[in-house]
């Protein structure tokens, strides 16, 4: 078997270790760094260096999950460095959606803020406070004013989950939209890398 290292999000953390455990992956060992990286996205690709230094003798291949997630292509700075792959697109939403069906989302509805599982999960700490909504509210409309509506992006089917986006979607006051992606295009990348 080849040794696999994942260095993944933390935010895909969840998915890449159901998948693991769906597809008895024992080879793959998952490294995670901080999802709130993602509020200083110019960090991640030094973080992700450090541990790309640290593992990369004792494993076979290597692949970084992330997309690019904000780094200005400081994440395929390194893949092209190291050559690793990492998980396509700018980030997890088109991971999660495929590059295609999200760019035609998009340019139908531009105004789209998404969630994911881990958004979903996160809402109040990422979101409500990473944002400083909770000491500030009236940053909401600033925040969120362009805005039209939410769609929660869900991989797997949780009807608390999806109350709780709704939920959300209701605090930022705009429209709900939920779209089953399942764990998309990061089972084709993690097939690809690790079988």
């Amino acid at each position: 078997m080849t040794a696999t290292l994942v260095i993944a999000c933390g935010a895909l953390s969840r998915e890449i270790k159901a998948l693991q455990d769906a597809y008895g992956w024992d080879q793959l060992t998952l490294r995670c760094l901080d999802a709130s990286l993602h509020n200083r996205p110019e960090k991640i690709p030094s973080r992700l260096r450090e541990l790309i230094m640290q593992e990369i003798d004792n494993y076979d291949r290597i692949l970084l999950g992330y997309a690019d997630c904000g780094t200005s292509g400081g994440i395929d700075a390194l893949v092209d460095e190291f050559g690793l792959t990492r998980l396509p697109g700018a980030h997890c939403y088109q991971t999660f959606m495929g590059v295609r069906a999200f760019d035609e989302l998009m340019s139908e509805h531009p105004g789209t803020f998404f969630l994911t599982d881990f958004l979903v999960r996160q809402f109040q700490s990422f979101v409500v406070k990473g944002l400083g909504l909770d000491e500030h509210p009236e940053l909401k409309e600033i925040y969120f004013g362009g805005y039209e509506r939410v769609v929660y992006l869900a991989q797997i089917d949780d009807p608390n989950l999806t109350r709780r986006a709704i939920k959300a979607a209701n605090y930022l006051n705009l429209k709900f939209e939920r779209i089953d992606t399942g764990y998309g295009e990061l089972v084709t990348n993690l097939i690809r890398v690790v079988a």
